[in-house]
């Protein structure tokens, strides 16, 4: 993603992407007028940045290839100050000449204009020319000298419709006060100074406003960069140094104190605290830390004093990963915008063509004269504006991804920012998203099966509930299972013994058998259980217990002979419910989709208020149930945080991850949510029906002002000075 310099409007966009796009190796360019980046994928061993950026100097503009020095700046998403600052002072300037140079015009008007002004119209409209030509080769430059370049290359864009516009007017009056005789005209005629100098004023003010909305479109990313502590206080070879935060490295104790910002990410090896993550979370309430939890850098510590390890520093910290995802979904175009940049591609010479023919229509069709048919081609020229089309969709874009990014929504790309307002129906997966995600063992039962035999040569009598849970403890302590987690932990809270295994295997979604002790364990569900060959005989009325309190069975068994159950429970969520209910409430179906019991699923999904449940669906078959869904024609959106959400999240019209989720789900879907909170779902769904929404007024409106002003300005209905003070 690179800056390139010297763009002014949609059609600017259009070359340079067609510039990039005929070098051999370019496999994308998308060129954002908002940020004034565009966004490669080229092939290296074809061409190289130097040759892209020679290429893009002969068309014409500037590719600012990137810093090499090796403490470059996390992001370049905040443009540089002093263009802004050039613009505002050619403007100020402007203004400064275009007020009296209107007002003198004026009041030459007036037949008592020769009572008190000193001077005769001839000097006067010899003052004005050269304050005129002040204005327009000084804070007017821009843009005869971007209508130059681009003429040089065989097209067109804004600035050649508004260096022929002020241009026409500026050489018509310049010749009819210096040459008159030429014109055939007395130089007492009103002439055209103050149009010309006035559209400059107008479209300088123009291209200010269009400046100050392009950067507070990014406001919400910079603030997120702006906070970024400029020092830390690090414990390295027993002493305490405050260094520039860039001197951080990974695994270097870093010491916080209370109201104090934490400079890098890491975990917390001392103390306790909590910490205001609302910058990257858009949390409200500080997040308790201890030690072994994580900490975010940028985030303010609020009371306590914590040491921590560092573990990503500089580019590889959760603030630049945020600041560089927004930068690329920033980057992208959205769908919408392929028609604006269509138009764009021929709208300045179909201009020029229009303000022609009006031209040629008015002087030779009608009764108008030279000066009448020369000011209705100005007016078609100024009046029309390819700018609106070209920051219609990346404006909002800009703003809609920088507020995501705010709230804890990390969009990925343009796209999946105009998909999603198009959702549907919503798949939630159960652990982790509708849950804790940290399930616990609530309850152990025994079976009632006297001929097995137990630890030590014991009757199934002599199984007692602690016994059942380090066996099961055991076979599972390999496991990476969120349920072999809890089975492990109640074993450990008891103080129970975990034995050692042999020839551990997972099923994934299912089970696990091992060898404990000589004995052939299987430990998972009941059709795992059932699809060995074994009988759940004595288990009935505790699998239903079991699944009757949203807890998940786990079946324990020992050569071939079922011990007992083991229910695993995980917490709904306190905001789960209330997020279903704004998901209705916006007319989306939500579905619980999960591998657990059909029982145990529909605890769940009644207790978080959701009406359909798909359970017991291997993770490889989720990814089918989503695309049965969209057979219907549904725009479905699937929300999970593992490894096994992963092919479901991939086949979505749009992927949501949890923010407490795997690499693999974050990396998978379009659109992570920080916050770990249900309720980000419709918050993103909102942020994008929102954004859509003034997508299109913005278009509608470019539209509508150009299709409506042209012709306006052709049949002689507006003034040079109105057409431009509308295009600003």
């Amino acid at each position: 993603s690179l800056p390139v310099q010297g763009m002014t409007c949609a059609s600017c966009v259009t070359r340079v992407e067609k510039t990039l796009l005929k070098i051999e190796g370019v496999s994308n360019a998308s060129v954002n007028l908002a940020t004034e980046k565009v966004s490669l994928s080229f092939d290296t061993t074809r061409t190289s940045l130097d040759a892209l950026a020679q290429a893009v100097r002969e068309s014409g503009y500037q590719l600012v290839l990137p810093s090499k020095e090796p403490n470059s700046p996390v992001t370049s998403i905040d443009p540089s100050e002093e263009p802004r600052a050039e613009l505002r002072r050619d403007l100020i300037l402007s203004v400064a000449l275009a007020l009296p140079i209107m007002a003198v015009s004026m009041l030459m008007m007036l037949p008592s204009f020769h009572d008190w002004f000193p001077l005769s119209h001839d000097d006067a409209n010899k003052l004005l020319f050269i304050a005129t030509t002040f204005i327009l080769f000084i804070p007017g430059r821009r843009f005869f000298r971007s209508a130059w370049t681009v003429a040089r290359h065989g097209s067109a864009d804004m600035n050649t419709l508004v260096a022929v516009g002020t241009g026409a007017a500026y050489l018509y009056s310049s010749v009819a006060v210096l040459f008159p005789h030429w014109l055939g005209i007395r130089v007492a005629d009103h002439v055209y100074f103050d149009t010309a100098a006035t559209i400059i004023a107008l479209i300088l003010l123009g291209k200010v406003l269009e400046a100050t909305a392009k950067r507070r479109a990014s406001d919400a990313i910079r603030s997120l960069i702006a906070l970024q502590p400029r020092s830390a206080r690090i414990r390295r070879n027993g002493k305490e140094l405050d260094v520039p935060v860039e001197d951080v490295r990974v695994d270097d104790e870093v010491l916080v104190r209370p109201g104090e910002k934490i400079p890098v990410d890491g975990i917390v090896l001392r103390g306790a605290t909590a910490v205001d993550e609302s910058m990257v979370t858009g949390e409200s309430l500080p997040a308790e830390k201890t030690a072994g939890d994580r900490v975010i850098g940028a985030t303010l510590n609020t009371f306590g004093s914590i040491e921590f390890r560092a573990t990503a520093v500089g580019k590889d910290t959760f603030l630049a990963h945020i600041a560089r995802m927004v930068e690329n979904a920033q980057g992208t175009k959205a769908p919408i915008q392929r028609l604006a940049d269509q138009i764009a591609a021929v709208f300045v010479p179909i201009v020029i063509g229009i303000g022609v023919v009006t031209f040629l229509v008015w002087y030779f069709g009608t009764d108008a004269t030279f000066v009448e048919a020369m000011v209705h081609f100005i007016s078609v020229l100024i009046i029309a504006c390819p700018c609106a089309l070209g920051l219609a969709t990346p404006t909002a874009i800009m703003v809609g991804t920088g507020a995501g990014a705010r709230h804890g929504i990390l969009i990925k790309n343009a796209e999946i920012l105009e998909r999603a307002h198009r959702i549907r129906t919503v798949v939630l997966d159960k652990t982790g998203t509708i849950t804790v995600g940290k399930p616990t063992v609530t309850s152990i039962h025994l079976a009632d099966r006297s001929n097995i035999v137990g630890p030590n040569g014991m009757a199934c009598a002599g199984w007692t509930e602690d016994a059942l849970l380090s066996f099961a403890a055991a076979v599972e302590r390999v496991s990476e299972h969120p349920i072999a987690h809890a089975i492990v932990e109640a074993a450990r809270q008891r103080e129970l013994p975990i034995a050692n295994v042999d020839d551990f295997t997972a099923t994934a979604g299912k089970g696990v058998t091992a060898t404990v002790a000589g004995q052939r364990a299987l430990v998972g569900t009941p059709g795992f259980i059932e699809e060995h060959g074994v009988a759940l005989d004595g288990l009935g009325p505790a699998l239903q217990e079991v699944s009757s309190t949203a807890a998940s069975p786990v079946v324990v068994v020992a050569d071939g002979e079922v011990i007992g159950v083991i229910g695993v429970a995980d917490r709904v969520k306190e905001t789960s419910a209330e997020a279903v209910r704004d998901l209705k409430s916006m007319g989306i179906s939500v579905v619980l989709l999960t591998g657990d019991q059909q029982t145990t699923a529909e605890a769940v999904a009644h207790e978080a208020g959701i009406d359909r449940v798909i359970a017991q669906v291997l993770p490889a078959e989720k990814s089918e149930v989503i695309r049965e869904l969209q057979a219907d024609g549904s725009v479905v959106a699937m929300v999970g945080d593992g490894i096994n959400d992963a092919p479901a999240l991939a086949q979505a019209d749009v992927g949501m991850a949890m923010g407490s989720g795997t690499d693999v789900a974050l990396e998978t879907a379009d659109i992570a949510l920080v916050r770990n909170d249900l309720r980000s779902v419709a918050d993103a769904i909102r942020l994008s029906r929102k954004t859509v929404s003034t997508i299109r007024q913005n278009l509608f409106c470019a539209f509508f002002y150009n299709v409506v002003g042209i012709p306006l300005a052709a049949f002689g209905l507006l003034n040079p000075m109105v057409a431009a003070l509308a295009m600003a």
